[in-house]
């Protein structure tokens, strides 16, 4: 801990710098064990340091200086403090819902129940074709009891820190212990957890899944004391089929996010329009069933051009200056049938009838009923 261990001290820096390193190299050693207080004041300190401190640290004390760098960058592009998502903001989605209350809120409401053999599951795996709703789920539940939400991308995990993604790894489950109750949600898990012992495998790679695999492990032993202050690691998978077996089998629950249903679908049609103004011909069971095949983002995509289609009528034709003079109302006329049509014509959907095919057949082996 002490400065001059580091040689001759280089004029560019002064003294506070090297108390600093001191004080972080005590504080590091001292945080041993589960101490939250230590956490709560080892995840300020790295807030405290200024970036001329941060480029000293660099230069005389690169793993401290890593540390700090891995934090910081958790906090900033991996911790959402707020998703902000609500369940009311979710259209249907009810088994998926369902089992995302038994995975995470119940334990946090019902502790003393969830023991034992009824310990809560660690892992839970959501598949289903693109523009389901899976990322808002997972958003949704974390905002539901106000748990720490980890959003975690491949590309944070393998660009930041290349060569050094086990560390950070480490470094994450260590920040979502401190912060439990937590939800880790890695988006696109596939991509992630792929089949290991590929000949086109790195060694990065490799040993990533390793030290994933490990931590995923220790979350069951970590969550027997108390519940209440668990870890839950969500994924969201459009092609389960390419998770190794490994992850699959820590991923204890795995729930099917199919296309939404006709009711499903209205009842996504009236959320999505909801702040706009609608045309009394406009029968949204109807659209709903014209929209049969079509994924909750791709009926997002529809009423947002159909709600589009007062202004491009507006407009048509005329000047910069002319559509200036158009009042607001006109612009914000209801949308009616024939914007809803022409919107339907124009954007497809992108879900086909093969794929379904797929994630049912997978589904039917791997699934897990709710």
């Amino acid at each position: 801990g002490s400065a001059a261990g580091f040689g001759c001290r280089n004029s560019s820096y002064n003294s506070s710098h090297w108390s600093c390193l001191t004080q972080c190299a005590d504080d590091d050693s001292g945080n041993s064990g589960d101490s939250k207080n230590g956490d709560k004041k080892e995840d300020e300190d790295s807030d405290d340091v200024d970036d001329g401190t941060l480029a000293f640290l660099r230069i005389f004390a690169p793993e401290l200086y890593e540390k700090i760098t891995m934090k910081r960058m958790i906090k900033r592009d991996i911790i959402v403090d707020r998703p902000d998502v609500q369940w009311t903001d979710i259209a249907n989605q009810v088994k998926a819902k369902r089992m995302l209350q038994e995975a995470v809120i119940l334990p946090l409401e019902k502790p003393n129940y969830f023991k034992n053999i009824r310990k809560p599951w660690k892992g839970v795996l959501m598949v289903g074709p693109p523009g389901t709703g899976k990322t808002m789920l997972a958003k949704g539940v974390a905002t539901e009891k106000n748990i720490t939400f980890f959003n975690v991308s491949v590309s944070t995990l393998t660009s930041k820190f290349f060569g050094e993604s086990e560390k950070l790894i480490k470094m994450l489950f260590e920040e979502a212990k401190t912060r439990a109750p937590s939800v880790i949600f890695i988006d696109e898990i596939d991509s992630l957890c792929s089949s290991r012992g590929e000949p086109t495998e790195h060694e990065v790679t490799r040993r990533m899944k390793s030290e994933l695999l490990s931590h995923m492990d220790g979350l069951v032993s970590a969550s027997k004391s108390d519940p209440a202050k668990s870890i839950v690691i969500l994924g969201a998978s459009n092609f389960p089929w390419n998770i190794d077996n490994a992850f699959l089998r820590r991923l204890e629950k795995r729930i099917y996010v199919p296309l939404p249903d006709s009711k499903g679908r209205e009842e996504l049609l009236k959320l999505t329009l909801r702040n706009v103004d609608v045309h009394s011909d406009v029968d949204l069971e109807l659209i709903s069933d014209q929209l049969d095949g079509y994924s909750a983002s791709d009926i997002v995509v529809v009423c947002r051009d159909a709600a589009f289609m007062s202004m491009r009528k507006a407009i048509k034709g005329k000047t910069v200056e002319q559509i200036k003079a158009i009042p607001m109302a006109v612009m914000k006329a209801p949308i009616t049938k024939d914007d809803f049509n022409l919107a339907i014509k124009k954007c497809q959907k992108t879900v086909t009838e093969a794929d379904i095919k797929k994630f049912e057949e997978w589904n039917e082996e791997y699934g897990s009923s709710v």
